[in-house]
């Protein structure tokens, strides 16, 4: 399996602050995402997307997190589990955009795989 890095995220308790800051600092242009509290980040760089800020999610993650593109978030887990890695959050849709989920390596070190599909929906809810 082969995979690059696609974009990044950063987390923090106050993520308008932090695109303040970033976006001074480095000169990103970051926008708010309409009805999401979600900030996205373009740095004008064909090699990195680009990413986006946002509150700390509930694995209480501080810092960046890298996003891994890989051909099949399946596979990905399961090599992961495989190899001595877990799972801290399990396949889950960005809608028309991308399935990702989040790993940790055998010292702990956090990060995400990211399968792009524009088809991603959330699975229905089991009555």
């Amino acid at each position: 399996m082969t995979g690059h890095p696609t974009h990044f995220e950063i987390y923090g308790d106050m993520p308008e602050a932090l695109a303040a800051f970033y976006g001074t600092l480095f000169g990103w242009r970051i926008e708010k995402a309409p009805g999401v509290d979600y900030w996205r980040i373009e740095m004008g760089t064909a090699t990195l997307r680009g990413g986006g800020i946002a509150h700390r999610p509930a694995l209480g993650t501080e810092g960046w997190m890298i996003f891994v593109e890989v051909a099949s978030v399946d596979a990905a887990l399961e090599i992961a589990q495989r190899d001595g890695g877990s799972v801290l959050r399990e396949k889950t849709p960005v809608p028309k955009t991308a399935w990702y989920a989040v790993l940790a390596d055998p010292a702990g070190n956090a990060f995400g795989i990211w399968q792009p599909d524009p088809t991603a929906m959330p699975l229905p809810e089991p009555d």
